[in-house]
């Protein structure tokens, strides 16, 4: 296959990942491999090119740092090259530029001025300076190493260096253009700060006549060119699909019935499976997902026999007396509800506790424990059967530890990555440590676990955005105690968590026929690249 042809199949592997990132590595790959342009037997070969290279060194005019000149014997070069090229050291056609004394310090790059000022950042550009003392001039293109981030820019324009680690590097001999190319294929393993160019230096790379690099320079340019016009049709085309998709998802929402369920799901509109979660349950708490029954008993009702139960059960083992929630006004709702919903808060509505870590000095209360103890760490995979370690009896005694009974509801205060905030059904008994709060059904009141979960899992942002403190922020039971919860009567409860279940298995199936439609465009990509790189 030729690799124009490749380029034409583009939408069978649009669906891959990063598609035109791939696409440009590959285009890279093929052009310091030798296979991206044919070879001119008339070219004058590398092998005097380098000559030229060493001359231009060893002259005055161009001393500057010593590069590395790393030598291999031919069996342990990366992979084969064609017979006119050469393998050299990566600094080797280059003079390394180091005039520290032209370089300026943070607090001195302008805003606007007459000079950008090259850095480390991602793009080395950030801002301006304007004394000409500082500038470096260019005569011919610059290629320009970030030490700390191996980003490498060339430079054809006067500028001011703004940072330790830029290394400024000078071609030599060589075709500015296609030694920068090298340079963006260079795979240089990433061992900490500020060692990318020593690896540089003690790395090599291809060598290929010098007629040779102009022609895959104009051939490399013209495949990026034609990248550059693909990802603007793929951002088209992913901006029309989700233009789309927000409508369907839009009409749903104003109008969740059955009909309308279908434009959720139609090939031409996909949604991302995610959004489609976070609208299903936005839904369903706000009393979108099933029609109301009058003749269901109003969650107002249901709110009065807690209350009543919940004044006989404080201060007995059943329900331990703790802060309570605060009040709030009407005003204070989220969202507007049906009629027969009430609002209220977690904490007036179930047992809220959590658990500590007992002392790890004492063996008793770990050596031969049979007791479960959970860590916030468990809540990312839900039902929780089995305990991250075990506790003694004793343990549960001394530090006053409660333990939780099956069905309880189990919410991260903290935790890396995206554990705070994530919730988890607990399937044993088990106690906790203080990273948790658990969520229990009143004794002897009908469980609305299964609607407080889903209603945990539509609030999990904002709950993460309840969070305090500094470098890990964190969450506290009284601040779960007062999740607002919109409280629909018991029977539309179940009706409610029977329909999600059911639209959650859709959005699963569909997650599996995109992961595996992707999954086809992936391998399909890889054996084509495959074929592209080992012909000859």
């Amino acid at each position: 296959m030729k690799l124009e042809t490749f380029f034409e199949k583009f939408d069978q592997f649009a669906e891959v990942p990063n598609a035109v990132v791939k696409m440009r590595e590959l285009v890279l790959g093929l052009a310091v491999c030798g296979k991206l342009v044919k070879q001119n037997p008339n070219d004058e070969p590398a092998s005097e090119l380098l000559k030229q290279i060493y001359a231009a060194k060893s002259d005055r005019r161009f001393c500057g740092e010593p590069g590395e000149d790393p030598t291999a014997s031919s069996d342990s070069y990366p992979f084969a090259i064609p017979n006119s090229w050469q393998w050299v050291g990566a600094t080797t056609p280059a003079k390394i530029i180091s005039d520290t004394g032209k370089k300026i310090q943070t607090k001195d790059v302008l805003h606007e001025g007459t000079y950008p000022v090259v850095d480390q950042g991602k793009v080395f550009i950030r801002g301006y300076y304007d004394d000409p003392e500082k500038v470096i001039k260019v005569t011919e293109p610059i290629v320009l190493f970030g030490d700390h981030t191996r980003e490498t820019k060339l430079i054809d324009f006067d500028f001011v260096v703004g940072a330790d680690g830029v290394k400024l590097l000078q071609p030599l001999c060589i075709d500015p253009f296609y030694y920068f190319l090298a340079l963006r294929w260079l795979p240089l393993d990433s061992r900490g700060y500020g060692r990318h160019f020593k690896l540089l230096r003690a790395s090599m790379i291809p060598l290929p006549p010098l007629d040779e690099q102009k022609r895959i320079v104009a051939k490399v340019d013209e495949l990026m060119a034609l990248c550059d016009r693909l990802e603007t049709q793929q951002q088209e085309r992913d901006t029309r699909h989700a233009a789309l998709a927000r409508a369907s998802l839009a009409r749903f929402v104003d109008a969740p019935t059955p009909a309308n369920l279908d434009f959720l799901f139609h090939n031409s509109s996909t949604i991302a499976p995610a959004d489609l979660r976070k609208t299903i349950l936005t839904l369903a708490v706000q009393g979108k997902l099933v029609p109301q029954d009058p003749n269901d008993e109003p969650a107002g009702k249901l709110i009065e026999l807690i209350e009543k139960h919940r004044a006989k059960l404080f201060g007995s083992d059943s329900l331990r007396r703790t802060k309570p929630c605060r009040q709030f006004s009407a005003d204070e709702a989220p969202h507007a509800i049906p009629d027969a919903w009430v609002w209220t808060m977690l904490g007036e509505i179930t047992d809220i506790g959590t658990g500590s870590t007992p002392s790890r000095t004492e063996a008793s209360f770990w050596t031969g424990g049979s007791i479960p103890w959970i860590t916030s760490g468990s809540t990312s995979s839900s039902p929780i059967t089995e305990g991250d370690e075990f506790v003694t009896a004793e343990a549960v005694k001394a530090h006053r530890l409660r333990v939780y009974p099956p069905g309880t509801l189990l919410v991260a205060l903290y935790g890396q990555g995206k554990t705070r905030g994530q919730v988890a059904v607990l399937e044993i008994a088990a106690t906790i440590n203080q990273a948790c709060a658990a969520v229990c059904a009143l004794k002897d009141i009908a469980p609305m676990q299964d609607y407080l979960k889903l209603l945990l899992e539509k609030q999990y942002d904002e709950m993460r955005s309840l969070a305090a403190g500094g470098a890990q922020p964190n969450l506290n039971v009284q601040k779960i105690k007062e999740v607002f919860v919109p409280l629909p009567p018991l029977a539309e409860q179940r009706r409610i968590v029977a329909k999600v279940d059911q639209l959650m298995a859709l959005v699963d199936q569909l997650e599996m026929q995109l992961t595996a439609a992707r999954a086809i465009a992936t391998n399909l990509m890889k054996a084509v690249v495959a074929e592209l790189t080992v012909q000859e």
